[in-house]
């Protein structure tokens, strides 16, 4: 028999859906809150990493009297900054892809660790199909492409040529379509396009990017064509090609931005 006392003590049936529904309201509250805090950790790792990349250039450089680290994926026989080690679409080319950035020029100065060169937020599939561990990779101008061919550019090979560094952009979330970012990320300043897509994983409009001075930080782009063009492999696999030329006032304005900012010599 229960006592009158234990009776007068344990919750109704009521009470204990008025809890619930308290408990639920607050978690529709909260997970909102959390994802966004979530996201927001993602976004300052991002950065940090792209930060400790650039600083990691930016010591290879007074190790090396003033020369820039090749900005192009190499080999292992010929590593760069990075060295290309995906000889087939096997079982281990994820492993094969991490190897490479260990043998890569810049590995010593990051603090020997793979997790620098990946966003957390990169949306990409980690699978053997197509290798996507690799987020960051080295504008065209430095040091990325050759000083001859289509790039429209004669690049940075040395330091000291480079204006105004605080403003140049050396590393850059890249979201290459073929998997692996292969070569190195450039645009087209003359004849005024795109070329490669970059990364949009924070929001839906901004990019990382890391300086020539060490620095890094989140930019927002404009135009919503753009941000939709540079998203367009994960939401509409099969579609996405390279170059785009802008077709908005705000596109235009991305554009000029970033071609301020775009590093390189001279122009061909």
């Amino acid at each position: 028999m229960v006592s009158r006392k234990d009776h007068k003590g344990a919750f109704t049936l009521i009470e204990l859906l008025v809890v619930i529904a308290i408990i639920a309201v607050l978690m529709s509250i909260l997970m909102p809150a959390l994802s966004a805090v979530k996201k927001q950790a993602k976004g300052v790792q991002c950065v940090n990493n792209v930060k400790n990349l650039s600083l990691a250039w930016f010591m290879y450089k007074d190790d090396n009297d003033t020369k820039l680290v090749r900005g192009e994926t190499g080999t292992a026989q010929n590593p760069n900054w990075i060295a290309d080690r995906i000889t087939s679409f096997s079982p281990d080319a994820m492993e094969q892809e991490k190897e490479g950035i260990r043998q890569g020029l810049l590995f010593p100065y990051v603090g020997k660790s793979v997790e620098s060169y990946r966003c957390p937020a990169d949306m990409r599939t980690l699978s053997a199909d197509l290798p996507t561990f690799r987020t960051y990779s080295i504008t065209g101008g430095m040091y990325g492409v050759a000083k001859a061919g289509a790039w429209e550019i004669v690049p940075h090979t040395t330091y000291s040529t480079i204006k105004t560094p605080a403003k140049k952009v050396v590393f850059l979330a890249e979201a290459d379509p073929r998997g692996m970012n292969m070569g190195s990320w450039v645009m087209h300043p003359r004849s005024r396009g795109w070329v490669d897509p970059f990364a949009i994983w924070h929001t839906k409009n901004r990019s990382t990017l890391g300086f020539a001075d060490g620095h890094g930080e989140m930019h927002r782009w404009q135009s919503a064509d753009l941000a939709k063009w540079c998203t367009a492999l994960w939401e509409a696999p099969g579609t996405f090609q390279f170059y785009r030329t802008p077709a908005s006032e705000e596109e235009w304005s991305d554009f000029q931005w970033m071609v301020e900012r775009y590093p390189y010599r001279r122009l061909q």
